[in-house]
């Protein structure tokens, strides 16, 4: 008897089950997949946001507390100043009354519309930095300044400023390059020298003229420790000028990256006549990225607005350092969809403050903006040098 063997295997409606359920699995996987590589990124970027986020806003807020040491004398703060480096850093420009001025005050803002603001902040080191001479004889140029006494406390390569004592006129930065414990005895003493080679804030003469009694001289501290500032975002980089770091006089350095604006506005006490007391506390009354006429003299940015700062707020926006990927739906991105908003929250006594949209497209990036994720970093610095201040008598 034989026996007949049936051959065993899939049919093909078993085939295809398992090609379907196969296919399934690859594609739950894949799914998986991409959305655990969307988070891993959108955690990524907003690690990275918040890192250099926070490196942008410690370096600037840092300035901004030590911004007026040793410039906050009203014959100094806000003057039209006259400076000469040889490394080719600028003080900030300002529009007063219609012609561009270079004020020398704890902060200048420049201000950048809906894009970035350029932000000044300006100290000397010296604790003494009070006029303490007064010119005794004319200075109509040269290399010489004939003071009223005997320098004490200036040092060879210290940086002086030469103000007049009447407010409207011409600020002049230089650096002594004379040996003050080597001068002869008096009266042939009371001279400070501006000449030679090798001195970085010095060009041999003043650029303006000043009068014999009615002009001071103060020193500025060290030309090392001169802390002349300029905070910029240029093409996604938060980017410092400085007078104290080396190579960036004119030629700005990188400080964080993925940084892709800067917004500052003054906070300034408009308190007028007699309410106005900084000695016993400065006030905010009003917030603005323009500087206004804040001491009610009829002039706009006038030498007298740039002793009403009380406080900066300065906001930073940083991006993730990847971009997201657009819908596949759309091949649009929407992982930011609108502009990021800063200042919104009020802080002055008139409640005045308006939210700035800010625009974060970087030039000659080709992705778009809304496929990165941004984060916005906001602080408000008291200045604390602003009432500490000498009289000018």
């Amino acid at each position: 008897m034989s026996i007949q063997r049936k051959d065993k295997g899939f049919s093909l409606v078993e085939l295809m089950v398992s090609v379907v359920i196969g296919l399934l699995a690859v594609i739950f996987a894949t799914r998986l997949m991409t959305d655990s590589q969307k988070n891993k990124e959108a955690a990524l970027g907003g690690s990275d946001s918040m890192q250099n986020g926070m490196l942008a806003m410690f370096s600037i807020s840092g300035d901004a507390e030590y911004a007026g040491f040793g410039i906050n004398e009203p014959l100094i703060a806000g003057c039209d100043t006259v400076l000469t480096d040889s490394e080719e850093f600028q003080l900030a420009p300002v529009q007063r009354g219609g012609v561009t001025v270079r004020p020398l005050a704890a902060a200048v803002i420049e201000n950048g519309g809906a894009g970035s603001d350029r932000l000044s902040l300006y100290a000397g080191s010296s604790p003494s930095g009070t006029g303490i001479m007064r010119l005794l004889q004319d200075y109509l140029g040269g290399t010489q300044l004939t003071v009223d006494r005997r320098p004490y406390g200036f040092t060879q390569g210290d940086v002086i400023l030469v103000a007049p004592e009447k407010k409207g006129g011409k600020c002049s930065i230089a650096q002594i390059s004379n040996d003050i414990d080597l001068v002869p005895a008096p009266p042939a003493d009371q001279f400070v020298m501006i000449g030679g080679a090798g001195y970085r804030f010095n060009s041999g003469a003043l650029g303006d003229q000043y009068r014999a009694g009615a002009a001071r001289v103060f020193n500025l501290g060290p030309a090392a420790s001169l802390a002349l500032r300029t905070w910029s975002v240029e093409r996604g980089f938060l980017r410092l000028s400085a007078t104290d770091l080396a190579g960036s006089g004119q030629a700005s350095q990188a400080v964080a990256d993925n940084i892709v604006a800067l917004k500052a506005q003054y906070g300034l006490d408009t308190r007028l006549g007699t309410a106005f007391e900084p000695e016993t506390g400065m006030r905010v009354s009003t917030w603005s990225t323009d500087m206004i006429d804040a001491d009610g003299d009829g002039v706009a940015a006038g030498a007298g607005d740039y002793t009403r700062i009380a406080a900066l707020r300065i906001a930073v926006v940083a991006r993730s350092k990847n971009p997201e990927r657009p819908n596949a739906a759309t091949g649009q991105c929407t992982a930011t969809p609108a502009l990021p908003t800063v200042f919104a929250t009020l802080g002055a006594d008139n409640g005045n403050t308006a939210p700035v949209q800010v625009e974060v497209a970087v030039a000659g990036d080709t992705v778009d903006w809304r496929c990165y994720r941004y984060r916005v970093f906001e602080t408000i610095v008291p200045l604390r040098n602003a009432g500490w201040r000498p009289t000018s008598s």
